[in-house]
């Protein structure tokens, strides 16, 4: 795998936002979290993107990632690669996203670790679960994922 390019790429963290078409609540549906979760992994599994939270909400996903390649990239696999296999595997028809989705680079490790705490409380924030680890398509359920990026890591001065 190529080194990462400065810009847009693996040397930042960003925190994502996107919407499935039209606010839909498609991922009420737990076969499409399932497939959703699995094709976030497999992406991550195959080193495209480095993911240290997420959580799919049922019209929408937050992630916590650094991209291997480029943040638009690593977005086209996850939207795009869960679009073609809910195709293929569950007849899903129709648009799934929205075409845009938002993100904010992540400056510092209290950055980090606000929208990480967002992430992990957004079902329990909209009352689907009464504990984040409740909710089964979060990152606070028990998934193993990517450390804290190193350049977000505090500097231990006394060493």
């Amino acid at each position: 795998m190529a080194a990462p390019r400065r810009g847009n790429t693996g040397y930042s963290s960003y925190f994502i936002t996107a919407s499935t078409y039209q606010r839909r609540f498609i991922f009420q549906s737990n076969p499409l979290a399932r497939l959703f979760v699995e094709v976030m992994l497999h992406y991550r599994e195959e080193k495209k993107y480095l993911l240290h939270a997420f959580v799919l909400m049922p019209d929408h996903f937050h992630l916590l990632l650094t991209p291997t390649l480029t943040l638009e990239r690593a977005l086209q696999l996850i939207k795009g690669g869960f679009s073609f296999r809910a195709r293929k595997e569950l007849g899903f028809g129709g648009e799934l996203w929205e075409k845009s989705f938002y993100d904010r680079r992540i400056r510092d490790l209290a950055e980090y670790e606000n929208c990480r705490n967002y992430i992990r409380q957004n079902p329990v924030r909209a009352r689907l679960v009464e504990t984040a680890k409740d909710y089964p398509f979060s990152s606070a359920s028990g998934f193993s994922l990517d450390e804290i990026p190193q350049r977000l890591k505090p500097v231990n001065l006394t060493a």
